[in-house]
């Protein structure tokens, strides 16, 4: 059988770095390609990079076919399954491949409600004529297990599916829906955090393509700016005067201090009063002592 490679599924999933393509092709040359290669029909789905080192090398491989797949969505559904269980997908990548899970289940839920509605009405109306076998069949993939995976409809779920935080999905749609390519590539390089990237996605796309030829510092400097950007200016605490019982002074205190500063500059207060009672006391003494 010729092996046919369909571009489209080829990049569907991000390409190995050339570190992770050199180390599979010392695997396979040391022991050999021992996973089956994935087919669907004459496609190939799965071991794109087996494949082609196998090719360049004449080593033998196996293929298996699954024959659940019914539809172009069912293998991508498939292949994203099968990254985000593996460890070496990064958390960016995870976030994206839910991403694209969840619109996958999003669109055929909402084909496979259409063609149940047409299908609805068809009935009716051979029903209404006499006619009910002329009613189409059901859509083929009504009953897969991957058509009756929950939806993905929620931030937890997909953090869920991926692996990751509830903060860390946010940041992945923000940068998914309004990065700029260069930012994304940024990204995926590593040049740049998922922090990062989605603080910088929320710019105007010309200033985040100037940020990201000028190299990761400065996409590190827009981000910190955007953040800065966005904190509020502290203001201005109200000063409470406080009153005292003991004594005519008064001071101002700042409104956050603690009640235990409070209560030390009020005692400060009151014993400042006494010594000044005390103080007058001495000098009335010394008065009467002068005139005796």
């Amino acid at each position: 059988m010729d092996i046919v490679i369909n571009e489209s599924l080829k990049a569907y999933i991000d390409p190995l770095t050339p570190e992770e393509h050199a180390a599979l092709e010392a695997s396979l040359l040391a022991e050999g390609c021992r996973d089956a290669l994935i087919l669907w029909g004459d496609v190939l789905v799965d071991g794109h990079n087996r494949y082609g080192i196998c090719k360049q090398h004449g080593l033998p491989f196996q293929t298996v076919q699954n024959k659940r797949f019914k539809t172009l969505d069912d293998v991508h559904l498939w292949m994203i399954d099968q990254h985000l269980g593996r460890r070496s997908v990064s958390d960016f990548q995870r976030g994206v491949l839910a991403l694209r899970k969840r619109e996958i289940l999003a669109e055929r839920r909402a084909r496979a409600e259409a063609e149940r509605a047409a299908q609805a009405d068809a009935e009716a109306a051979a029903a209404n004529a006499e006619a009910a076998g002329e009613a189409g069949d059901a859509p083929p993939w009504s009953d897969d297990a991957t058509f009756k995976a929950p939806p993905l409809d929620s931030r937890q779920a997909l953090a869920k599916a991926a692996r990751l935080s509830n903060s860390q999905v946010g940041m992945i749609e923000t940068i998914h829906k309004q990065a700029a390519p260069e930012v994304v590539a940024a990204v995926k390089s590593g040049a740049i955090s998922i922090n990062a990237a989605a603080a910088v996605a929320t710019l105007p796309e010309d200033e985040q393509r100037a940020a990201a030829l000028a190299g990761g510092a400065e996409l590190k400097q827009a981000a910190k700016r955007v953040r800065e950007s966005k904190r509020k200016p502290r203001e201005a605490k109200p000063e409470v005067e406080i009153e005292e019982e003991a004594s005519p002074a008064k001071f101002v205190a700042n409104a956050d201090e603690s009640e235990e500063l409070q209560a030390l500059r009020q005692r400060v207060a009151e014993l400042s009063a006494e010594n000044e009672a005390l103080r007058l006391e001495v000098v009335g003494l010394r008065v009467a002592l002068g005139r005796d």
